[in-house]
């Protein structure tokens, strides 16, 4: 039985390959968790985020955003003096920023979750060509832009299309997953899934 290429790299990357990647969430505080870190990984690797999510996990309330989004000036020093956090205040600022606009998003629509899984019908898409063997997935397509935009015009920040399609596959929005990995039939077990054209990805 195949795995995907990228699990191997190391323990980190395995572990959370076998447990989340593309695991369907319907907990808000989960689903923020998962924004935060593909937030501070901008411009940086993947590998060193799972590296320091027990550091933002401790520096952001494990992940509280109703907390978060009382945060302040001390709050931004604070995190920012603490050993090995990742030193950027433009990104530690746009986490603060997203806590408030995430609480928005759930008094608006019942819940973050409920807001995103909507662009979906609740159902995990799988792209035909995606899941085959050395298929080519793309960085982005028309759904993540169309959610990127949405989010911008919310307020949110660090955002992209980029990261924003990498977040709904975190979330399980997405399935991308090899078709031969053990992951992929598993997780399209647990939830309606439906297949679209990968040459038709604009929303």
């Amino acid at each position: 039985m195949g795995y995907c290429v990228w699990a191997d790299t190391n323990e980190r990357n395995k572990v959370y390959h076998d447990s989340e990647w593309g695991v369907p969430v319907h907990d808000d505080r989960k689903m923020f968790e998962h924004l935060i870190l593909e937030c501070m990984q901008c411009g940086l690797s993947w590998d060193l985020m799972l590296k320091k999510r027990e550091i933002f996990r401790s520096c952001f309330d494990g992940f509280d955003y109703d907390k978060i989004a009382e945060y302040g000036e001390d709050d931004i020093r604070r995190i920012l003096a603490t050993e090995d956090m990742i030193r950027s205040p433009r990104k530690v600022a746009a986490v603060i920023n997203n806590a408030k606009c995430f609480q928005k998003i759930r008094d608006e629509f019942g819940s973050f979750c409920d807001y995103i899984w909507e662009y979906s019908d609740n159902k995990t898409i799988l792209y035909n060509g995606h899941n085959k063997a050395g298929g080519k997935i793309p960085v982005s397509n028309g759904l993540s832009k169309r959610i990127s935009k949405d989010l911008k015009k919310r307020g949110f920040k660090y955002v992209g299309e980029v990261t924003i399609y990498s977040h709904l596959q975190a979330c399980g929005i997405i399935n991308d997953h090899d078709e031969d990995c053990p992951c992929f039939k598993k997780i399209n077990m647990l939830q309606p899934t439906v297949n679209k054209r990968r040459d038709k990805e604009v929303y």
